[in-house]
C-alpha cells in the first residue's frame, strides 16, 4: 500500500497544475525561539481551499473510472478535506456529496456548499463522530450507486498529498538548504503519509515529527507499537480536524517506513502557536494547521543547530473563533 517514488512525482506533476505553489518561509524569529539554527515554514494554509487537502482528492478524484465520475462521490469529512475535495470537484465538474458531523465548525460547513457540493449533517450523540459520518457516506455510496472516498486511509490520497513534501524539498533546495526534521501535524494520516514518503525517499536523514493533540495520539501510539492503536475516546480538543482515535492503514505503513516518531502538544500550545504565527509571520491558522508549530516552540526535540521544517496545515478558522483563540493564549 506504500507508493513509490515515480507514483508521488505523477501524482504532484498532474496535481501541480490545479494547485498553488505555496511559500517556503524562512524565519529567524522562530529559530530564536526554537533554538534552532533555521526555521522554514511552509503554509498550506494558503492552498486552494484553505489546506494541503485539495491536493490528495483532485488526485484521487483523477483516479475515477468515467462512469464514477459522472455518477459522483460521497465522503465523510469535519471539514477541511470536505473543502478540498468540494473544490477538486468543482474543477474537475465532478459531483461531491459530503458527510459531516453537526459539531463541525460552521465556517467549514459553508465554505464547502459554497463549492458546490451537496453536504448532508450527522449527530452523533455520544458516538464517536467518524463512526456515525463513515456510516452514513457507506450507506449514500450503497443507495446512489456513488464512489465511496476515504479522506485519508487510501494510497492515492497517500499519493496527492505527497506533493506538499516534494515541493517543499524543491523550495529547500533553491535556497541551498536541507532539512534534519520536519513537523506535520496528523488527523488520519494522509498528509504525513505522503510528506514522510517523499522525505524517505529524497531526504532518508530528516527525521519526520508526527504531531497529534494530547489525547488524541493514535499515531504515535501506533508507530512505538509497530502496529495501529485506538485511542479510548475522550475530551475534544480545539484541534478539529486532528480528532481521528486511530490512524489509516495506507498511511500508517507509510509513516512507519519512513521512520517517523510522535510528538503530542496541547490545545495552551497550539493557541500561543496560532498567535506566534499571526505576529511573527502575519499568518492565520486554524488550530489544527498549528500544531506542527506548537511542537516546534513546545521544546521537545534538542534543535540545536539543526534546521526544521514546519508544515502550516490549514487555516479554515472563522474570525471569531480565531480571535477567540489568540485572545486565550
Amino acid at each position: 500500500m506504500i507508493p513509490s517514488l515515480e507514483r508521488i512525482r505523477e501524482a504532484y506533476a498532474l496535481t501541480s497544475q490545479a494547485t498553488q505553489v505555496t511559500p517556503l518561509l524562512e524565519s529567524a524569529r522562530l529559530a530564536r525561539l526554537s533554538g534552532a539554527a533555521r526555521v522554514f515554514v511552509k503554509p498550506e494554509s494558503l492552498q486552494w481551499a484553505g489546506s494541503f487537502k485539495v491536493r490528495g482528492a483532485y488526485w484521487r478524484l483523477t483516479r475515477l473510472s468515467r462512469d464514477e465520475a459522472e455518477r459522483g462521490v460521497v465522503a465523510y469529512s469535519s471539514g477541511n478535506f470536505a473543502q478540498g475535495l468540494a473544490a477538486a470537484g468543482e474543477a474537475l465538474s465532478i459531483p461531491v456529496t459530503i458527510v459531516m458531523p453537526v459539531d463541525a465548525p460552521i465556517a467549514k460547513r459553508e465554505a464547502t456548499v459554497a463549492y458546490g457540493a451537496s453536504v448532508i449533517l450527522t449527530d452523533h450523540g455520544e458516538r464517536p463522530r467518524e463512526e456515525v459520518a463513515a456510516a452514513k457516506a457507506r450507506e449514500i455510496a450503497q443507495d446512489k450507486g456513488l464512489a465511496l472516498l476515504h479522506p485519508f486511509d487510501d494510497e492515492e490520497i497517500v499519493a496527492g498529498q505527497a506533493g506538499t513534501g516534494l515541493e517543499a524539498l524543491e523550495q529547500l533546495a533553491a535556497k541551498n538548504a536541507r532539512t534534519d526534521c520536519v513537523f506535520c501535524s496528523v488527523g488520519g494520516g494522509g498528509l504525513i503519509g505522503g510528506v514522510s514518503l517523499a522525505f524517505h525517499y529524497l531526504s532518508p536523514g530528516t527525521q519526520v515529527i508526527a504531531v497529534e493533540p494530547d489525547g488524541f495520539d493514535g499515531m504515535g501510539r501506533s508507530l512505538a507499537q509497530g502496529a495501529i492503536e485506538t485511542v479510548p475516546l475522550g475530551a475534544p480538543s480545539i484541534c478539529d480536524g486532528l480528532m481521528a482515535r486511530r490512524p489509516g492503514q495506507a498511511p500508517f505503513e507509510a509513516v512507519s517506513a519512513a521512520g517517523a516518531r510522535g510528538m503530542t502538544v496541547s490545545d495552551t500550545s497550539v493557541r500561543k502557536a496560532m498567535r506566534v504565527a499571526f505576529e511573527r509571520l502575519k499568518l492565520v491558522l486554524e488550530p489544527s494547521g498549528a500544531a506542527s508549530l506548537a511542537a516546534l516552540l513546545d521544546g521537545g526535540l534538542d534543535l540545536t543547530g539543526k534546521t526544521a521544517l514546519v508544515i502550516a496545515t490549514g487555516g479554515n478558522v472563522s474570525l471569531q473563533d480565531f480571535m477567540k483563540h489568540i485572545a486565550d493564549a
